[in-house]
């Protein structure tokens, strides 16, 4: 395995896919709903890099030092024990390394986009590392996992306008909620372990009847949050047919996973949340477009 391999599994890259969709969805709102004649197709395309290397950097940050800061409980949890730092893939040194270069770097290329993305940039590192320690004092840890994908959209667009706006902040609690009520189902595989190492989540405190139905809460409000941002875009088909796949797959999720059936918790978490996002933000990207 070379270096990038084990880089990339450490951080979980795939599941870039979560945060990455909004991030260019906003990125493409911003830019439709505030035109101005500097938007030519260099400046657009320069500052899309700047933004997409954001997100790779601070997803970096976050996963990294997540691996790092929880090695101890993943060396101890047989689900997790042969992670790349326990399993002696990649050395905590060269793990906490890797997350202070791609921190550097996160605040470099932030300076380089705006004065806000500058100021900002510190406060985006330390949400998405706070994530890594909060479950060791608040079964609340999910939704600042939320929050820490909910700067994404936030994010792309201060970069493209050098301000925040409501539909911005919209589209954050979308993620914010979605990504709290997939968490919690993510965390039931974990529920007698976290008991066991006095870690706290909604799972280790809540039965599974009651976690699903906080997970199933969240979702409601990531969906209603979802119609409310739809109605800043155009009214066309694209628009309405993504949030209603959305819906849809939300649904699916909550049908596969209940409090006596988890073996798709895999499938739930990973397969339709990313198809939930990546669909979502393509076709209201589409409905953008040809708008």
């Amino acid at each position: 395995m070379n270096t990038i391999q084990k880089y990339a599994r450490l951080v979980k890259f795939s599941h870039t896919i979560f945060a990455m969709p909004f991030a260019m969805l906003s990125f493409t709102y911003a830019l439709w709903s505030n035109p101005t004649p500097s938007d030519s197709a260099s400046w657009w395309i320069k500052l899309l890099v700047q933004v997409v290397l954001c997100m790779v950097f601070a997803r970096n940050v976050a996963m990294g030092f997540n691996r790092w800061a929880d090695r101890d409980i993943d060396a101890r949890n047989p689900r997790t024990a042969d992670r790349e730092i326990p399993a002696g893939i990649v050395k905590p040194r060269a793990a906490m390394a890797f997350v202070i270069i791609n921190a550097l770097l996160f605040i470099l290329v932030a300076a380089t986009i705006n004065p806000l993305t500058a100021w900002l940039s510190p406060v985006a590192l330390a949400v998405v590392m706070a994530y890594s320690l909060c479950k060791r004092f608040t079964s609340l840890s999910h939704l600042v996992l939320g929050l820490a994908l909910g700067i994404a959209p936030v994010g792309a667009y201060i970069a493209v306008r050098g301000e925040f706006s409501l539909e911005a902040c919209i589209l954050s609690l979308v993620v914010l909620t979605w990504t709290g009520g997939f968490d919690i189902i993510y965390a039931l595989q974990d529920a007698d372990f976290d008991r066991q190492e006095g870690l706290h989540s909604i799972p280790a405190r809540f039965t599974p009847h009651s976690s699903l139905g906080i997970s199933i809460a969240l979702h409601v409000v990531s969906v209603a949050a979802l119609v409310w941002f739809a109605t800043f875009l155009p009214s066309s088909v694209w628009t309405w047919a993504g949030v209603g796949i959305f819906a849809a797959i939300l649904t699916l999720e909550h049908i596969l996973v209940t409090p006596t059936r988890t073996r798709h918790i895999g499938i739930a978490f990973g397969t339709l949340n990313g198809l939930a996002s990546l669909t979502l933000a393509v076709l209201l990207i589409v409905g953008l477009l040809l708008a």
